[in-house]
């Protein structure tokens, strides 16, 4: 059974990912969503008007970590951050919208926005 806290944790962070949600509705330009779990991060670009997946990295994935490396949790989100720029720039995307889903835009999801940008993705 999740305590009171939990429930309200996830009830502020379903409120955030609403508000950020609606600010990006109808935008034609591709999306940059991130997922942040206590281990790992997730970043993939959505297309809006076929709802498909372009493409998709995550600390979990050879793309952007080797094997045998296993970095601190920002400089993970950076490395991700510099691969889906790389991935993007391969399918002709240099514009994209960032969805954040509801997480506070600080540490490891500032940490991949900035890499994402310096990659030459632009949002």
């Amino acid at each position: 059974m999740k305590s009171k806290a939990e429930t309200e944790k996830l009830k502020k962070r379903a409120a955030r990912r609403a508000r950020v949600r609606r600010t990006l509705e109808g935008s034609r330009h591709p999306r940059l969503t991130v997922f942040r779990s206590a281990k790992h991060i997730y970043a993939q670009i959505d297309d809006p008007m076929t709802g498909r997946t372009i493409c998709t990295v995550s600390t979990r994935s050879s793309r952007a970590l080797p094997a045998a490396s296993s970095p601190g949790k920002i400089e993970a989100a950076k490395r991700v951050g510099r691969a889906v720029a790389e991935l993007a720039r391969e399918q002709q995307i240099e514009r994209v919208v960032f969805n954040r889903n509801g997480f506070l835009y600080h540490g490891r999801v500032k940490a991949l926005a900035e890499a994402a940008r310096e990659g030459g993705l632009r949002f």
